[in-house]
């Protein structure tokens, strides 16, 4: 039996195949949303040992690359409204593009419209950088965080 889990049984979806890409295809430095994707989709849900690709938190679709502006743009669906690692979550994906993407590159990490019930507080601790800054010196959560992040990589292997 397991306790304190928001969704004790997610729905677990298929992973997608990779698309297999030329190296020197993006010889521009452009951003594309395929390559974000591809960075993100192995992240490990704080709460299960499935990606965010599995559990549908994550899609190709919920993805935007605006290179006019320099802004990578993704929109996470949290498996349940109450979803109280929505947070980390957002956290996980934007540490993982900071460490994937030039810091040029502007970030906004947004929950679905409406999937979420406190989608406004979520979407405000995401996008300010002090609160990130400050949630990422935390050593429990940055430790949670790099956990979602580390196992990512064994998922890719």
């Amino acid at each position: 039996m397991t306790l304190g889990l928001i969704n004790a049984n997610p729905v677990v979806h298929a992973k997608k195949e990779r698309v297999a890409r030329a190296e020197d295809s993006h010889a521009d430095n452009a951003v594309d949303p395929l390559d974000v994707f591809d960075s993100v989709r192995d992240i490990r849900d704080p709460e299960h040992p499935y990606s965010l690709e599995q559990l549908s938190v994550l899609s190709e679709e919920s993805i935007t690359v605006d290179e006019k502006l320099g802004c990578i743009q993704i929109t996470f669906t949290p498996t349940v409204q109450y979803c109280s690692m929505a947070t980390v979550i957002g956290l996980c994906l934007r540490v993982k593009l900071m460490q994937c993407f030039p810091p040029h590159c502007k970030v906004d990490i947004n929950v679905t419209p409406g999937s979420h019930a406190d989608e406004e507080s979520v979407n405000k601790q995401l996008n300010d950088k002090e609160r990130v800054a400050a949630a990422l010196e935390n050593p429990n959560l940055r430790q949670l965080v790099d956990e979602c992040l580390y196992s990512s990589e064994l998922y890719s292997l």
